[in-house]
């Protein structure tokens, strides 16, 4: 249920009013944003030696006014009178000048990305009701509350208009939890599931209502949000129990019977095989490859070259240090796809997006055979295939072959696919092997 639309006017189909939405807008009010420091361990390490080299440029600017006190404070472009400096003078500040460039370039190089734009706890500002939604007609005041449609179903939640910022999140959770509301564990259950399986229970992930679907399974939904709950709300139980589940661990293959009666499989009678994530996709060709980083927090990775401008959105097409991090570190730019994985379906990063369409479209196997992500990518798990079969018995381009195909699909090949291996190896290059299987539907889909 959105209530957006309430913020101008009562709701046109929604027991949604004015003055529900800035009551509940009231909940929200104590944050600000603005530029703050980013707080990391890696912050913290790099503005030491901000500092480091802040202590060292003035150790160089009181060098320098030593050696040529006429010279003091003029930046190194500006002439030099030079009167009664010797060459060795002229040289010792040559060296001071160009150390002096090297540690500032150095500074700003570090100092980039220290601070963000982020929200800061304060103390509630006022919310009052606006006519048609003007901030500049003000009306009555009014406290953090629920909208009154529910006050029949929950207890309301209703605080006064000098209520801290900490009552006004902890009143919205409890209520939003609260025992007599058995919706929000349901549409957590029903996420979960979707996860898991590529739809959820209730397809319309974002809509339980009436115009949303039913579910398929009732009953199901009614018990995993009844255990989620009793687990304390831990979503690890509740991954437990979905993927020990008999559901979660049967094959895919199809049956006639099973296709005649319910071809959507939407009764669950084989897993649903469906194609990775565009993240899941590149996240797998890194660590395949072994070039995969896998370190947790810091940094994030550009995937343009520069934002917007004459320049446009110039891709980068080749990764190296942070950009070899999973596509989660990945700086996201709004109505911009990124070049080779943005075919595969991502989302806008404007809005939020309950459920990923997925299509297919042949621009996505040119972007995955041809891209120069895919061969960087197929040229290093070439040299680790290499690598690992240096030492062995037998044929060596065999052993290539299935080495390179337990990497990418994660079993044996096949005879055929083995004889086919081989033979693209001879004729061509393990390089080509590599990108033919990151290309194959059994590297790119589940199970």
């Amino acid at each position: 249920l959105s209530i957006g639309c309430a913020r101008c006017h009562d709701h046109k189909f929604d027991p949604l009013s004015l003055r529900d939405y800035h009551a509940f807008q009231a909940v929200f009010t104590g944050v600000t944003y603005e530029d703050r420091e980013l707080r990391s361990a890696e912050a913290d390490a790099r503005r030491a030696e901000i500092a480091t080299h802040r202590s060292a440029l003035a150790a160089l600017d009181a060098a320098r006014t030593a050696r040529a006190p006429a010279e003091a404070g003029k930046e190194p472009t500006e002439p030099a009178s030079a009167d009664g400096l010797t060459e060795e003078d002229r040289a010792a500040l040559a060296r001071i000048d160009a150390e002096k460039a090297k540690l500032s370039s150095r500074i700003t190089e570090l100092d980039r990305g220290l601070t963000v734009f982020a929200g800061r706890f304060s103390a509630p500002e006022p919310a009052r009701v606006l006519h048609r939604g003007d901030p500049e007609q003000p009306g009555d005041e009014v406290g953090p509350r629920s909208p009154q449609a529910f006050d029949d179903r929950l207890p309301p939640l209703a605080l006064s208009t000098d209520a801290p910022e900490q009552a006004r999140r902890m009143g919205l959770a409890d209520w939003i939890v609260h025992p007599a509301n058995p919706l929000a564990a349901r549409v957590i259950a029903n996420r979960v599931w979707q996860w898991h399986f590529g739809t959820g229970l209730v397809e319309t992930s974002s809509d339980f209502g009436r115009s949303g679907a039913s579910p398929s399974h009732p009953e199901l939904l009614d018990w995993l949000a009844a255990e989620l709950v009793a687990h304390g709300w831990s979503l690890k139980s509740l991954h437990r129990s979905i993927v020990l589940s008999a559901t979660y661990r049967q094959g895919d293959a199809a049956t006639a019977e099973g296709l005649a009666k319910d071809s959507g499989n939407r009764l669950l009678w084989r897993y649903p095989s469906r194609r990775l994530e565009a993240e899941g996709i590149r996240d797998s060709m890194l660590a395949v490859s072994g070039l995969l980083d896998p370190s947790m927090g810091g940094r994030g990775f550009d995937l343009f070259r520069s934002r917007g401008g004459l320049d446009g959105f110039p891709p980068v097409e080749t990764f190296s240090g942070d950009g070899l991090k999973r596509m989660i570190y990945a700086h996201k730019v709004r109505m911009e796809k990124e070049s080779v994985f943005g075919a595969f379906d991502c989302p806008d990063a404007g809005q939020t997006m309950a459920r990923r369409r997925q299509s297919t479209t042949p621009i996505q196997a040119l972007n995955l055979i041809n891209s120069p992500f895919t061969i960087q990518v197929a040229e290093a798990c070439a040299a680790r295939v290499e690598r690992d079969t240096a030492i062995g018995d037998g044929d060596r381009i065999e052993r290539q072959a299935t080495r390179a195909v337990r990497l990418a699909l994660g079993r044996e090949p096949t005879e055929e696919e083995l004889a086919d291996s081989v033979a693209l190896i001879r004729d061509h290059s393990l390089v080509a092997l590599c990108r033919l299987l990151l290309n194959t539907g059994d590297f790119v889909t589940l199970p």
